[in-house]
């Protein structure tokens, strides 16, 4: 048996970020993965180029069962840090859009500042480990096919989910209930909107076809890019929406979120009274989606001169452009979504330390627990806070 003072279940962001950290306090760390390598997430996000994080870390920007649990941690290792821990490492980088922060060349950049901080502060990190059992007694135990380690302090980082082909799996949600803590039901999050019937065949014409809109899900409306596929709606508006829909809810999306519809419509109607309504949609929207909205909502005054149409016609055609309604089947699921929704009830841990109240020296950081980020890089400084909190800590 080889002893350690942490073992860290899960070289992710998490995981590698509190190894190193707990490493640089003098703690004698061991990171077991399971895949082949370290990091996958990390180097797939952000198209490659890692969205690290976000300028704005609001607490609102993060939803958990308990919505307070977030600021400690978040309080106490900012954004800033992170980003000072990536000029340190001379990485390039810049602000796409929003507080988006990403690597000007790769997220390998990333991955190798955080493994570059592993390797001196001393952490060993083993992957194509299976973990077979872990046992506390005086310490934690972790068997697995890479032998038996002991620690005082077993750090659960082992992510969500999402993303199954990246090497996702439920292990970590099946350990915390081993030890008796309760796991609130999890669900894809920040992932596509797929329907069925006519509206998915409105959807797959319209594949490929993006304009900016807003999609509102329950209280919440967002608004970015949205992105017609073959199998429903993407895009960041859409996305962003998903972690607040429910199944069997109708999303309301706004085709034209700074433009007043009516506006324009009787604008047109005494300026250009023989042009068709399509025409003038035309040049506001994407001529294929005007097509389908002509379908939709106008088929039979298509030929139309707009200078025909009653006002309040037009008021109502407005109003639908502002207010479309449609109810997703479904989502794409974890196999497509980049977080997982719930987790490891917060009111088992600490909010300062990632501590289980219940079982000292055990601790659950990162995507396993009920703490989930909008898109934008507020999952990796999520994760980037809480393994910091543990790590200061253990």
């Amino acid at each position: 048996m080889r002893e350690f003072d942490v073992i860290v279940l899960g070289g992710g962001a998490a995981g590698l970020m509190c190894a190193f950290a707990a490493g640089q306090r003098g703690r004698r760390v061991i990171v077991l993965e399971s895949s082949n390598k370290i990091g996958k997430k990390i180097l797939m996000s952000g198209g490659g180029r890692c969205n690290f994080t976000n300028l704005h870390c609001e607490p609102n920007r993060f939803i958990s069962a308990n919505p307070h649990f977030c600021i400690s941690a978040l309080q106490r290792y900012t954004q800033w840090d992170f980003i000072a821990l990536v000029e340190r490492h001379s990485i390039a980088y810049h602000e796409k859009s929003a507080g988006q922060l990403f690597c000007d060349n790769s997220s390998k950049d990333i991955l190798g500042m955080l493994e570059a901080e592993c390797t001196t502060a001393g952490v060993q990190i083993l992957t194509h480990c299976e973990i077979q059992m872990v046992q506390n007694s005086d310490n934690y135990v972790v068997t697995s096919n890479k032998g038996t380690f002991s620690a005082a302090a077993l750090v659960i980082a082992t992510g969500g989910l999402s993303i199954p082909k990246m090497g996702a799996s439920d292990f970590g949600y099946r350990l915390a209930r081993q030890f008796g803590l309760n796991v609130l039901g999890t669900r894809a999050g920040l992932v596509p909107f797929t329907f069925t019937g006519a509206i998915h065949d409105v959807t797959e014409r319209l594949s490929g076809v993006s304009l900016p809109g807003s999609v509102t899900a329950g209280d919440e409306t967002f608004t970015e890019d949205i992105l017609f596929t073959h199998r429903g709606l993407s895009g960041p508006a859409a996305l962003q929406a998903s972690s607040y829909w429910t199944p069997g809810n109708d999303i309301v999306i706004n085709l034209l979120p700074t433009t007043d519809a009516a506006t324009v419509l009787l604008h047109a109607k005494s300026g250009s009274p023989k042009a068709l309504l399509r025409s003038v949609l035309s040049e506001q929207l994407p001529k294929a989606l005007v097509i389908e909205l002509q379908n939709l909502i106008w088929p039979a005054a298509a030929e139309k001169p707009i200078g025909e149409w009653q006002d309040i016609a037009l008021r109502q055609v407005a109003g639908k452009l502002h207010g479309w309604t449609i109810r997703p089947a479904a989502t794409e699921g974890y196999r497509t979504a980049e977080v997982t929704l719930g987790g490891i009830d917060t009111n088992e841990l600490s909010s300062k330390t990632m501590e289980c109240t219940r079982h000292p020296g055990l601790y659950c950081i990162g995507e396993v627990v009920d703490v989930t980020g909008h898109l934008g890089g507020f999952n990796f400084q999520w994760a980037w806070s809480s393994a910091q909190a543990a790590a200061n800590a253990i």
